[in-house]
């Protein structure tokens, strides 16, 4: 298998060559890192199906540790999504739900208009007065935007908190750190670059205004207990412990997002369940950004109805995707259904030209995360058991399949 893994990393850092986007993190050894002109796809095409080809031969004797089983069936569902961005890259289009099918092992559930419209309809009442209601919600949404001289310092605190509340929970490497920086002219509003060694990199994309609720958002997300911990975790039990050379490489358009996107979204309310959060913002953020205390709770209730409008995104791209929407279209639709203000759609829908089905990570990744974490017994009103089941999911090479 080890064998295996390293033809894996290095088609990987070679498909790299042809796809800017692809490898989102590498820290192997630096002589597998592919010189010279790019293979040709057609020949990427070829050694990818030798791979799982040899990879099928290889079967876990009776007995075997589920960890080594997880193992085998992780590098093949990888193996398969590399297939099928190489096919995307020669130019083959897929439908939405067959894209996410192939990359992410996943498709997310079609959602109606009049699932969405109940939960406006809710919001509608929180949010009175003349006027569209995504400018009712956009115009309330300004009252919470971060002063741009404090969103450093509303950051560093809000990344302590949420490192704090993790290492109460799960014990990191020695050593783990990150870097912050804040950056323009992205279609993201954050990004974590791991590093290896423990270290991420963590930008902040400042082009729109960045509202108090995002601080502990990214913070959790791309930091604790999110991607930083993540993948310092993978590094320590799987690539350090047991030398699996597969995991120092991190392609982007495959199965592992569905786990990195759902994890690191669902980190947040493990971090801060039921109403810490609101305390936590209340109590500390909205003073160090110079906001009012008083409306932490109004703007809580706010935001927890947007969040359940999470999968109108998804149908914006699937519709945009499939060529059902022009972009002019699934950007107003973002702003009928998704609440996004017009900067905020037209952002995502760059998103989507970008990143295309990788939307479904987020909220899908997410409920399959959770799903799988409660039914082993990590619910709310268990949290040593929800950390614990947490951890050993982001130290494990489990994927979507096995989520469910």
């Amino acid at each position: 298998m080890n064998a295996i893994a390293e033809r894996y990393v290095k088609l990987v850092l070679k498909v790299g060559q042809h796809d800017a986007d692809y490898v989102d993190a590498y820290y192997g050894p630096d002589a597998w890192k592919p010189t010279g002109a790019p293979v040709p796809l057609e020949a990427l095409v070829r050694e990818a199906a030798d791979i799982r080809t040899d990879l099928a031969t290889i079967t876990p004797a009776a007995g075997t540790a589920d960890i080594t089983r997880l193992r085998r069936e992780y590098l093949d569902r990888q193996l398969a999504a590399v297939e099928s961005r190489l096919a995307m890259l020669q130019g083959a289009r897929f439908s939405f739900d067959d894209e996410s099918l192939r990359l992410y092992d996943a498709v997310a559930p079609h959602k109606a208009e009049a699932e969405f419209k109940q939960v406006l309809d809710e919001l509608d009442r929180h949010l009175p007065g003349a006027g569209a209601l995504v400018d009712r919600y956009a115009a309330f949404r300004q009252r919470f935007v971060i002063p741009p001289a404090k969103v450093d310092a509303v950051f560093r605190v809000a990344i302590a908190g949420c490192r704090s509340r993790t290492l109460q929970h799960l014990t990191l490497p020695p050593g783990e750190e990150f870097t912050l920086e804040y950056v323009t002219g992205k279609a993201w509003s954050a990004y974590n670059w791991y590093k290896g060694n423990f270290h991420s990199l963590i930008q902040v994309n400042t082009d729109l205004p960045i509202t108090i609720d995002r601080a502990i958002d990214l913070a959790c997300h791309e930091g604790y207990p999110g991607h930083h911990v993540y993948n310092a975790l993978l590094e320590q039990t799987l690539v350090r412990d047991r030398g699996w050379q597969e995991y120092t490489v991190y392609p982007l358009f495959s199965p592992q997002s569905l786990i990195a996107e759902g994890t690191a979204n669902l980190g947040i309310e493990v971090a801060f369940p039921g109403s810490e959060r609101t305390a936590f913002e209340r109590d500390t953020l909205y003073p160090l950004a110079g906001l009012d205390p008083k409306t932490a709770a109004d703007y809580a209730v706010v935001q927890d109805l947007i969040g359940r409008l999470s999968y109108a995104g998804n149908e914006a791209a699937r519709q945009y995707l499939d060529g059902r929407m022009d972009r002019a279209q699934a950007a107003a639709w973002l702003e009928t259904w998704a609440m996004m203000p017009k900067d905020r759609a037209e952002q995502r829908t760059k998103f989507f030209d970008q990143y295309r089905s990788y939307v479904i990570n987020y909220n899908l990744g997410r409920d399959l995360a959770r799903a799988y974490i409660e039914r082993r017994g990590g619910t709310i009103d268990h949290p040593d058991a929800r950390w614990r089941e947490f951890g050993s999911l982001l130290a494990s090479p489990r994927l979507p399949a096995g989520l469910r």
